[in-house]
């Protein structure tokens, strides 16, 4: 129904001099109150921006991806990967709290002990920066996410590609010169390397911390105490293996599948001038290349992360590819659950050999260790680090017993009981999907 009333009211009476005079105060109050609201967000959102974009107080999202950076400066030395394009790194500026403090981590990726496994190799990113990646996400020990990485979130963060297949240890006298294509740099990529980071403002670092995975791991066993030498005499420096504690371990047939396989490293690419000389000077130089051995001369503190059932060490020294003509360890090799009751006590003797070879530095009052019970391999670079799924000793993560290793928050020397004892491993599986097992 119709209301004639508010028609009459709305459209038949004349708006007298006072009704004009009400309208016009109501329109200019609301005006001013939009005028007011428009300038006090923008001065709002101007004030939250300018908060945002700063480099000190306000990281980038954490997961950022962080691009590549090619090492130019490697022309002048001739410090070249393996094809002979510049080596790389990937560089993450630290914030607040961390701005003086450096973080390096050295990518893992095996070696090659060969020609022809070399010039396979240069055709990949682990050997030529032609195929490296324009850019990485960092997460675990290079996450800037402060609940993935609560002590070193905020510190500059570099992550060295590892492009010579020697531990950023080969040198090119040992080059062919027969045409053969292949640079042995690995030693200059290192110095590189060095010289490039001090320049960018590693020479003025008050904490620095050196850290490697897998093949990384054993160079910076390698290049600890030269990483300590180039800092300033005030400043903390550490260092951090993940997964490179390698053993000089028989296989199954008893054969010394490692030590052969480093002891043709060593030649073809020189990796014994890198190695420390008074070890080489006293024993075969390719034994110089263990941990084992390395860790008894090494002044800078030391902390070993390393799975009792390292699942490339498994893999590649305890049963590598030959070993097992009838394939009865083809399943449990590629995963731990898949073992029967034979098998995991032969793990148990490869878990007790680490243990024998750590002992020793189990006793260094500096160092620290965090040797877990999963069948596993480099736990520091992903979400193993520190996360509700990462592995724990004593209800600790990798992170938390880092951390208080590294600020001497308290010793920091955990050893798990044998497998099957922690519910907190991820244990790989390799079985749905087979890997090559050559290095």
């Amino acid at each position: 129904m119709e209301n004639t009333g508010f028609r009459a009211f709305c459209c038949r009476r004349k708006w007298v001099k006072r009704d004009w005079a009400i309208a016009t105060v109501a329109i200019t109050v609301i005006i001013a109150a939009i005028i007011i609201f428009i300038l006090f967000f923008t001065v709002f959102s101007d004030s939250r921006n300018r908060k945002t974009s700063s480099p000190t107080f306000a990281p980038p999202s954490a997961g950022d991806f962080v691009p590549l950076t090619l090492l130019q400066s490697a022309k002048a030395t001739g410090a070249f990967c393996l094809d002979g394009s510049l080596p790389g790194y990937h560089f993450q500026k630290g914030f607040g709290s961390g701005s003086s403090n450096w973080l390096l981590h050295i990518e893992g990726g095996g070696w090659c002990n060969s020609i022809e496994s070399c010039n396979s190799r240069k055709g990949t990113s682990l050997g030529s920066s032609n195929y490296m990646e324009h850019q990485v996400q960092f997460a675990g020990i290079l996450s800037q996410d402060p609940s993935q990485n609560p002590d070193f979130y905020n510190w500059n963060k570099v992550k060295l590609r590892y492009c010579d297949g020697a531990s950023f240890a080969g040198h090119p006298e040992s080059e062919f010169k027969n045409g053969t294509k292949l640079f042995f740099r690995g030693q200059l990529i290192w110095e590189a390397m060095m010289n490039e980071l001090l320049s960018l403002g590693l020479s003025k670092a008050k904490e620095a911390f050196l850290t490697g995975c897998s093949a990384g791991g054993l160079a910076t066993f390698i290049h600890c105490d030269d990483f300590r030498d180039q800092l300033p005499k005030d400043a903390t420096v550490k260092c951090l293996a993940d997964a490179g504690y390698f053993l000089d371990e028989p296989d199954i047939l008893g054969n010394r599948t490692m030590l052969a396989f480093y002891r043709d490293v060593l030649q073809l690419q020189g990796v014994a001038k890198s190695l420390q000389q008074d070890c080489v000077g006293r024993m075969e130089p390719v034994k110089c290349i263990f941990p084992q051995e390395i860790i008894k001369n090494v002044k800078t503190p030391f902390f070993v992360v390393n799975p009792a059932y390292d699942s490339w060490q498994i893999e590649n020294i305890l049963v590598p590819i030959g070993s097992d003509p009838q394939g009865y360890w083809s399943s449990c090799r590629l995963s731990i659950k898949k073992c029967d009751a034979t098998q995991v006590k032969r793990l148990q003797g490869y878990r007790d050999a680490m243990l024998k070879a750590l002992s020793m530095f189990q006793r260094n009052e500096e160092g620290g260790m965090f040797i877990n019970s999963c069948f596993s391999h480099c736990q520091t670079s992903y979400s193993a680090w520190h996360s509700p799924n990462s592995p724990r000793i004593n209800n600790k993560t990798i992170a938390e017993s880092v951390g208080d290793w590294y600020f001497n928050r308290k010793e920091s020397k955990l050893i798990d009981c044998p497998y099957p004892c922690n519910p907190t491993c991820n244990n790989d599986d390799y079985t749905s999907s087979v890997l090559s097992a050559a290095v």
